[in-house]
């Protein structure tokens, strides 16, 4: 490989760039505008439920029990129900997300030691909410009812004994934001949409302006071709990744824990990846518009539902999952998320590694192949 001409060859694909407006603004601004929309708009935190009771005790117990409820931080007090026909138009026209039905003789049997049945209906349509609620709703009860029989053991001058404590302690996510488990995923996403997607229009374009022509009659070869086309998007993405980390940093509080330079590293061998699928796209395109079909359709839906960005692999059906290991979209996230919120060390994800170096390197030999066939024939 001659650096010279590896050198002129990247510098004119620098001005191409710098000419080019559009393609420059899509590279340095689309990144962090994907980074703030994703971050703000994808979130399972269920917060500020909207809850309706039906009273039909009416006691100072039941008014407590309600407290409980609109006092915590996820349930919000929205209505009233007087009558119980209005139960059913209450979740039809989503007045309220929940309803908490309190029966008749609610304190009464709560004093006599007798067995009290709530009724808490809930809004069905979004399950994965829907379960959030329904755990929020038990939680509520248990503390209640924890307050109400220590209160009633300390008045009979009875210690409350308790033989399990269970005190759970979260790691890495504490306060359980969703932004900072969903970051990691947009870096990827966004890093093998825009290394993809450029690389292999820019390669194509030499196709259709018969620029490929010139390039096949001149000593450059093909791995001069291939490299020197590919290192200024390289070192953009380079750019990219920088700017999300500190986007993601001063917006969402995400702070990398780890190792810098295994981020780095990691981000390295990720964009080569992205930088070889998209050489691989374009040797097989014959136009632009072929080549940004394909390399929208191999790099955002894989990384969206094939990642684990948003969906856990390890609940989806056993094929799938084997499917899942196409895209190095996966395997990066699995890297970012050990660095930047575990803090963990090379050896919790240097399989990873391999994965990428091995995507990488097959691509760029079987489109170092192609190409050097195409320049042959042509």
């Amino acid at each position: 490989m001659n650096l010279r001409r590896l050198k002129a060859l990247s510098k004119k694909e620098f001005k191409h760039i710098l000419r080019d407006i559009r393609m420059l603004s899509i590279l340095l601004i689309f990144p962090v505008f994907l980074l703030i929309v994703f971050g703000y708009a994808v979130r399972f935190d269920v917060e500020n439920i909207n809850l309706a009771v039906k009273d039909n005790d009416k006691s100072q117990l039941s008014s407590d029990f309600i407290k409980s409820f609109i006092h915590s931080k996820y349930f919000s007090f929205t209505k009233l129900i007087e009558k119980d026909a209005d139960v059913k138009i209450v979740l039809d026209e989503k007045q309220a997300q929940c309803v908490l039905i309190i029966p008749a003789g609610f304190a009464r049997d709560f004093y006599s030691n007798k067995n009290v049945n709530v009724q808490f209906l809930l809004d069905g349509v979004d399950g994965n909410t829907a379960t959030v609620i329904y755990g929020y709703a038990q939680t509520a009860t248990a503390s209640f009812n924890n307050a109400l029989t220590e209160k009633n053991l300390l008045r009979a001058g009875i210690k409350q004994l308790k033989p399990l404590d269970v005190r759970p302690t979260l790691w890495f996510n504490p306060d359980l934001k969703t932004t900072r488990f969903l970051i990691p995923g947009l870096i990827g996403m966004i890093l093998i949409i825009s290394g993809v997607v450029s690389v292999s229009l820019s390669l194509v374009r030499e196709k259709e302006k018969g620029t490929i022509e010139q390039i096949n009659v001149s000593p450059i070869s093909s791995l001069e071709l291939l490299v020197g086309k590919s290192l200024p998007y390289f070192l953009l993405a380079l750019f990219d990744a920088a700017l999300i980390l500190v986007a993601g940093y001063y917006i969402f509080d995400v702070a990398v824990k780890g190792s810098m330079i295994l981020l780095i590293f990691s981000t390295v061998i990720f964009i080569a990846c992205a930088i070889a699928l998209g050489i691989f796209i374009s040797v097989l395109s014959n136009s632009q518009q072929v080549a940004f079909t394909v390399a929208t359709f191999t790099s955002l839906l894989p990384s969206v539902i094939l990642s684990g960005f948003i969906f856990p692999i390890e609940s989806m059906p056993l094929p799938i999952q084997i499917i899942s290991n196409i895209t190095p979209v996966k395997f990066y996230i699995v890297t970012l998320r050990a660095i930047m919120l575990r803090g963990a060390g090379l050896s919790a994800f240097w399989q990873q590694w391999v994965y990428m170096l091995l995507f990488t390197s097959t691509l760029l030999t079987l489109a170092a192949i192609r190409f050097t066939k195409q320049m042959k024939n042509n």
